[in-house]
């Protein structure tokens, strides 16, 4: 079994609708990984727990999605020294904006890389994760310079509607 490469954590059940998205692509790629809900606000020792074990376990990045006050992110990222990846998740009252700003307003040292708000965000986190592991593994960025090629081709075949 391979071990375990990249942590995809939530704050709750209720952000796998988006989370999926970025085990999706990381499963595209064939990269190890764990997905797991470790809520920085009703289980914040399983959260520290799991945070200060992650560079001890071979983690190479986390993928953390977090809606509403969104700290998990910032609060994994103050535990370890473990690329953590922030993925707002969509609100039901501000749609992901105040997941956002609270993402992105980390203190000086507390780094968080941020993504988009919901799904792109989560996709997005992902192939950044794919990226960092393909800087040392050959294999790995070509298949995902292949991956962008298609996307390339298949925006350059779009059909556009015909003009008015």
């Amino acid at each position: 079994m391979k071990p375990i490469q990249i942590g995809v954590v939530m704050g709750s059940s209720s952000d796998w609708e988006t989370m999926q998205h970025a085990v999706q692509i990381l499963e595209q790629f064939g990269i190890s990984h764990e997905a797991r809900v470790v809520s920085a606000h009703r289980m914040p020792d399983d959260m520290f727990a799991y945070a200060e074990a992650a560079a001890g376990r071979g983690l190479k990045a986390i993928i953390a999605g977090a809606g509403g006050a969104a700290h998990l992110p910032g609060m994994i990222a103050a535990k370890t020294t473990v690329p953590v990846l922030g993925v707002p998740v969509a609100s039901r009252h501000l749609q992901g904006v105040d997941s956002l700003h609270s993402i992105v307003q980390m203190p000086k040292g507390i780094p968080v890389a941020t993504f988009a708000i919901g799904t792109a965000g989560a996709a997005n986190a992902a192939l950044f994760a794919v990226a960092l592991l393909a800087s040392e593994n050959p294999a790995l960025r070509q298949r995902l310079e292949a991956f962008r090629a298609e996307q390339t081709e298949v925006a350059r075949n779009m059909a556009l509607p015909p003009a008015a």
